[in-house]
């Protein structure tokens, strides 16, 4: 269930997909963010390492393509039905992926994305 995740990361992972689906705001942050918060006592998480900043800057690059809008930090938007929609759709379609290489999830959001995102965290936005 927690791939390996500690039940504070879990369940911080779980209150944060609610609040998105109930259409928080989400706002971008340059370094770890609200996720990795419970990881952060770790001086060595995998949150800090400047292969994940790599990768971040990548998808951001992908979503602002995909989107329209700079994903950049400090920016906020709220996430929308039709935004979620295009969002799986071009991650199932590994459109959005290339950010993805080196990551050792990769496999698991294959597998997730290939189940058409079944047992997702968000399955709608309200």
């Amino acid at each position: 269930m927690g791939k390996g995740y500690s039940p504070a990361f879990t369940a911080n992972y779980d209150a944060i997909a609610a609040r998105m689906a109930g259409r928080e705001p989400i706002v971008i942050v340059d370094g770890p963010d609200d996720i990795c918060r419970p990881l952060l006592g770790d001086p060595d998480v995998h949150c800090r390492r400047a292969g994940v900043r790599e990768r971040d800057a990548q998808a951001a690059k992908d979503v602002s393509a995909l989107l329209g809008h700079s994903i950049v930090p400090d920016a906020a938007f709220v996430l929308d039905a039709p935004t979620l929609g295009r969002l799986r759709a071009s991650f199932a379609a590994r459109t959005i992926r290339s950010a993805c290489v080196g990551c050792e999830w990769s496999a698991l959001c294959s597998t997730v994305a290939d189940s058409e995102f079944a047992g997702v965290k968000i399955v709608h936005v309200r």
